[in-house]
């Protein structure tokens, strides 16, 4: 056998050899829209991230911080000043107290601080519930850890939890429940009923856990407040609280996120955390840290974002698309069922070739891609960027 076919013998064995863990995932879509809004230079409102700077302060307050020499590991928890001014501020708007010693760890993101969380409670033939659309991360931890999702779609057109079809999905198996608020992709929000009625199902099974992901809790539209699992002392007991800093300080890029959850949770937490990232970067840490003790940054959020909302929706009021209401992230729902009958993937793909405007098409948040023609478009951009997308909706 030559040398050129034995090489290509051995890597047709070794990719055969090979299986992967998560064989049913590939590109996300966010990547997928992003890069087909480069190659039309479409104005891009899929992928979820500001087109805007953030505070000159912040920025200057991590130089700062790096210059002084603060450029070695973070404590695995996270920085002193960073966990103690977290867990003031949670008390502060929710009401309950989180041990900065315990019960809180900064991680490299929303995203890790799901997949630890999950990674570190679920075994094997576990089950979770996760309320349909959701948002992509949940999915291969679960898969990861042997553990079955099972999904219950929200209802529509409000996107509303039903908690008699929820509680119907809970089995001896059921470790965990997902909840997400202020909820992406669709913009609602939890209500003080249904935190009434997950405290009673989690009342009802005491292995029942709770992960929720409030990473838009800042951004919350109408004079609506956002009730946070973390200031209910019954869930507060059995739930991961997931939240983040590059949402609310407009630094999706620093990869800043945190975890609350009670001292016996986080302690098997940390163990995961330990050796996925060990800390997030130590000098952007001290910089929010002192950052938040601005709190008009954070407060002045539900202004800002339902300004760019309302925006975009009177802008728009003439097109042909349906407006899904919004009550908080950074996002804005709109229906084309009056425009096409194409399927919401091939649609939104059109709209990004032929017209210049990119977006998410919402089928790809169910698990069995439900496609309701739904497009799921960032408010979370310049005016300007804002006014181009609104124009070329009117002219569809």
């Amino acid at each position: 056998m030559t040398e050129q076919l034995l090489c290509s013998f051995l890597k047709k064995s070794m990719q055969q050899s090979y299986t992967s863990k998560l064989p049913d995932i590939g590109v996300n879509i966010f990547s997928t829209m992003s890069a087909l809004a480069q190659q039309y230079k479409a104005v891009n409102l899929a992928q979820g991230f500001p087109d805007f700077a953030p505070s000159e302060e912040l920025i200057r307050l991590v130089h700062d911080y790096m210059l002084k020499g603060f450029n070695q590991y973070a404590p695995l928890a996270g920085v002193r000043p960073l966990v103690v001014n977290l867990a003031e501020k949670t008390e502060k708007l929710y009401g309950l107290s989180y041990d900065p010693d315990t019960e809180i760890t900064i991680t490299c993101g929303a995203t890790e601080a799901c997949y630890t969380a999950l990674t570190s409670i679920l075994h094997e033939d576990d089950e979770v519930i996760i309320p349909e659309p959701c948002f992509d991360v949940y999915l291969p931890a679960i898969q990861l850890s042997k553990a079955k999702a099972v999904f219950v779609p929200l209802t529509l057109p409000d996107f509303s939890y039903d908690w008699e079809l929820i509680r119907s999905k809970v089995t001896p198996r059921t470790k965990l429940i997902i909840i997400n608020s202020p909820h992406n992709p669709t913009g609602s929000i939890l209500t003080a009923k249904d935190v009434e009625q997950l405290q009673l199902l989690v009342e009802a099974y005491p292995g029942l856990y709770v992960l929720s992901d409030e990473v838009y809790e800042h951004i919350v539209f109408d004079g609506n407040k956002h009730i946070s699992i973390s200031g209910n002392p019954v869930l507060k007991e059995r739930a991961f609280i997931i939240g983040s800093f590059g949402k609310t300080y407009h630094v999706t890029g620093w990869r800043l996120g945190f975890c609350l959850a009670p001292a016996y949770m986080m302690k098997e937490f940390k163990k995961v955390h330990q050796y996925n990232t060990f800390s997030p970067v130590a000098p952007m840490q001290f910089a929010v840290a002192d950052f938040m003790k601005k709190t008009d940054e954070y407060e002045s959020l539900p202004a800002f974002f339902q300004n760019k909302r309302d925006l975009f929706l009177r802008h728009i009021k003439e097109s042909k698309f349906d407006v899904i209401p919004a009550s908080g992230t950074y996002f804005q729902m709109l229906s084309y069922k009056n425009i096409s009958d194409e399927n919401d993937l091939d649609f939104a793909a059109r709209l990004t070739r032929e017209f210049g405007l990119a977006s998410i098409p919402v089928s790809v948040f169910y698990n069995d891609k439900t496609d309701h023609k739904l497009l799921r478009f960032c408010i979370a951009k310049k005016e300007e960027t804002l006014l181009k997308a609104a124009h070329i909706l009117c002219k569809i």
